[in-house]
């Protein structure tokens, strides 16, 4: 069922994006908000009318009063584009609570110049500012970030030049932790890494098999898959060992 956009909120922080869609065959308006859970509206709401199970009550922000109007009146412009979808980075900026972040894979970026001076007997030294940046600022706020990885043993290069790395994400204020992947052969795992957000939100990421990031991320806030992401996640946090404590085989 294809939709119209009519427009996108212009002033939302990144990694939301509040937008009125028309169904062109039968006139319907959908509009994508803020999900209202706080009490006090939804007591109102229910003052003049029951709110019913297959029912939500979202917001959009009065600036888009003149987005909605253009929709009613059927004087938008077919064919307008989103913003497209925000990737992981862009989400954690916008978190509230928590962020985890499972991964499993044993090889990622093998083009990364760092990397690839870290093979050829380098430091493979750099300095991750940007990503210390958005976890500090996230930290700030008072988000809290576990990052745990399931890996291989003995441990491949990439690992080794990883684990070397991680002491700044931990000085920036992550908490990450290591599983050898022996130790959770009895945990059913998904099949790709992921990022959970405040426990409502999972963004999948995908790599080609020589570790290329595939920029694509699929995301779901199906309650379901949220838990049995959370479920995955804890497990291996359980029986992982603190990064200060990993020592490298």
């Amino acid at each position: 069922m294809p939709l119209d956009l009519v427009g996108e909120d212009p002033d939302s922080p990144e990694g939301r994006c509040p937008a009125v869609y028309v169904d062109p065959g039968t006139g319907d308006f959908y509009f994508q908000g803020l999900l209202i859970t706080d009490p006090l509206v939804l007591a109102e709401i229910a003052r003049h009318g029951t709110l019913h199970t297959d029912e939500a009550v979202v917001r959009l922000p009065a600036r888009m009063a003149s987005i909605i109007a253009e929709a009613a009146a059927g004087t938008y412009e077919p064919g307008r584009l989103g913003h497209g979808p925000a990737d992981s980075t862009e989400v954690l900026k916008v978190a509230k609570h928590t962020a985890l972040h499972l991964e499993m894979r044993d090889a990622y970026d093998p083009s990364h110049p760092a990397y690839r001076d870290f093979l050829s007997g380098g430091s493979g030294w750099y300095e991750m500012k940007n990503w210390r940046q958005i976890v500090q600022d996230a930290v700030g706020r008072g988000v809290t970030i576990r990052r745990v990885r399931v890996v291989s043993e003995p441990l491949s290069d990439y690992i080794r030049w990883e684990h070397m790395l991680t002491a700044q994400n931990v000085a920036a204020g992550e908490d990450v932790r290591w599983l050898p992947r022996e130790r959770a052969w009895d945990l059913m795992l998904p099949g790709a890494d992921f990022w959970l957000f405040d426990h409502k939100l999972v963004m999948f990421n995908f790599c080609a098999g020589d570790g290329t990031e595939i920029p694509e991320e699929k995301s779901s806030n199906d309650p379901a898959v949220v838990a049995r992401c959370l479920t995955a996640f804890e497990q291996v946090w359980e029986r992982a060992i603190p990064h200060e404590q990993y020592k490298l085989p």
